[in-house]
């Protein structure tokens, strides 16, 4: 079954289908709302003057099933570049076929050739069989780590903060 597997780089013509697949991804996690983007800022983003994330496809035999999204980090303290995973998704009717793991090797594969000190991602707490799937692949969940994140009004506000 393996061999009905293709993962690869996203083309500036698989914008289309990458964005279906954002789309599911957020039905799936019932953020549908929060979905404020476009397919034409996602082409300038991924494929534009200033490539500020890359993503990969996964096709199973004819059909792309999956993606994932990610960009670089820099760990200071180990004084290299890393990788950030934004987004890993399978649709449902294809998960349990070693997609995601495959997407994960690449991405590690990626990793590696560029220097990479490490790569990370997030995932929900409640998320048990997300969480037992990733330390199987021995991933480190750090307990003590919590994301902060300044959006919207918040981050204008932000910028505009006195001193003092």
């Amino acid at each position: 079954m393996a061999s009905q597997l293709n993962i690869r780089p996203a083309t500036p013509t698989d914008v289309s289908v990458l964005f279906q697949l954002i789309l599911a991804l957020a039905e799936y996690e019932k953020l549908s709302h929060a979905v404020t983007g476009t397919p034409e800022a996602l082409q300038e983003h991924l494929f534009g003057s200033r490539h500020y994330a890359e993503a990969i496809l996964a096709e199973w035999g004819d059909e792309t099933v999956g993606f994932a999204l990610f960009f670089p980090n820099y760990s200071t303290f180990l004084t290299k570049p890393g990788i950030y995973l934004e987004d890993l998704f399978v649709l449902p009717d294809y998960r349990r076929r070693g997609i995601g793991q495959a997407m994960l090797t690449y991405i590690a594969q990626l990793a590696i050739s560029r220097g990479a000190g490490r790569l990370e991602w997030s995932v929900l707490d409640g998320n048990e069989s997300a969480i037992a799937f990733y330390e199987r692949l021995g991933a480190t969940i750090m307990e003590d780590w919590r994301i902060c994140r300044v959006s919207g009004e918040a981050i204008s506000n932000l910028a505009h903060t006195k001193k003092g």
